[in-house]
């Protein structure tokens, strides 16, 4: 864009994100990492490509009418996202959410003209029960308000805004990509990426990543976690077996502990969604081992998680 354009709404600077390889935190003899940099959207998070691809696919077709409602459940990005198109698209949002998600989150959603329904969790923290009970009352919303529920673990026209995605890395990498790998919440970031991946060179490598308290892909239990916006502790709709060559297991503390690193050692400053990708995405890095690259995301600012992490700061030795 020219110094003398201008674009019509904050939606246009949705999508078209870089892409930086990382240059410290690397396996020795390992693959190269590239980390698509999902923060630079407008809210800091991948979650707008799929929240402007819901609302434009229903108003479109005439499930949304102009000036219509909305209404989600979310642990928190989605949320964010869709305040964010709805408030320019002029939609009242009714938000489903928890106290178990970072209060900066909420308070965005809140300050973008999101009406909240907090529904308490289990000491903080991410279940199977907190995210049906959250889906639930999204349902009973929708039902008594007539608001159009865009049902983000079953809505597939999301799917659209991920090819597109998939086809921004296949041209920034110029074709040159070896593996993918994305943690699973909704699981259509990486049903959709994998979809338009696979289209152009089926030998990529597809890595799905799930919370290793709650690894229920891997055929696990259900457990509690403390990945935002992952691992909704059951099998969601969206995922298929055929998504992912492969599952990798990270744990709350590794995804903290890089998710840390990244800050410290290549100054991205990211979420624990973003260190889960990592810590994968240097596994099979190590398998792939030299002159291969591997593409993973950073899916959100850690500006989402300053109270989250600082609270963890102060409980450490180093602050």
């Amino acid at each position: 864009m020219t110094r003398n354009e201008t674009r019509q709404s904050i939606l246009a600077r949705i999508g078209s994100t870089s892409l930086l390889t990382l240059s410290r935190i690397v396996p020795p003899h390992g693959a190269r990492i590239l980390l698509k940099q999902e923060n630079e959207n407008p809210t800091g998070s991948m979650k707008d490509r799929m929240a402007l691809a819901m609302v434009e696919a229903a108003e479109a077709d005439g499930r949304l009418a102009p000036g219509g409602s909305v209404v989600e459940y979310t642990g928190g990005s989605t949320g964010v996202s869709l305040s964010l198109v709805c408030a320019v698209k002029n939609h009242p949002l009714h938000i489903v959410t928890s106290d178990a998600f970072a209060r900066e989150k909420l308070d965005h959603m809140r300050i973008l003209g999101a009406k909240l329904q907090v529904i308490p969790s289990d000491s903080g923290r991410m279940t199977e029960k907190l995210t049906r009970d959250m889906i639930e009352a999204a349902r009973i919303v929708a039902d008594n308000t007539g608001a159009f529920w865009t049902d983000q673990m079953r809505n597939r026209d999301q799917l659209a805004a991920y090819h597109a995605m998939a086809d921004e890395i296949w041209t920034q990498t110029g074709g040159r990509i070896d593996g993918f790998v994305q943690s699973v919440g909704t699981a259509a970031s990486l049903r959709g990426i994998a979809e338009g991946l696979r289209r152009r060179d089926d030998r990529i490598r597809l890595v799905a990543v799930e919370p290793a308290e709650s690894a229920v892909l891997s055929g696990g239990p259900s457990g509690a976690h403390r990945i935002d916006g992952i691992g909704a502790g059951y099998v969601v709709p969206l995922w298929r077996e055929d998504i992912a060559d492969e599952i990798e297991q990270v744990s709350t503390e590794e995804a903290t502990a890089m998710a840390f690193r990244l800050a410290r050692e290549e100054g991205l400053f990211a979420g624990t969604s973003t260190g889960a990708n990592i810590v994968a995405a240097l596994r099979l890095a190590e398998r792939l081992g030299p002159g291969a690259t591997i593409v993973t995301v950073m899916c959100d600012t850690g500006m989402k998680y300053l109270k989250t992490f600082g609270a963890k700061l102060e409980g450490s030795s180093d602050h």
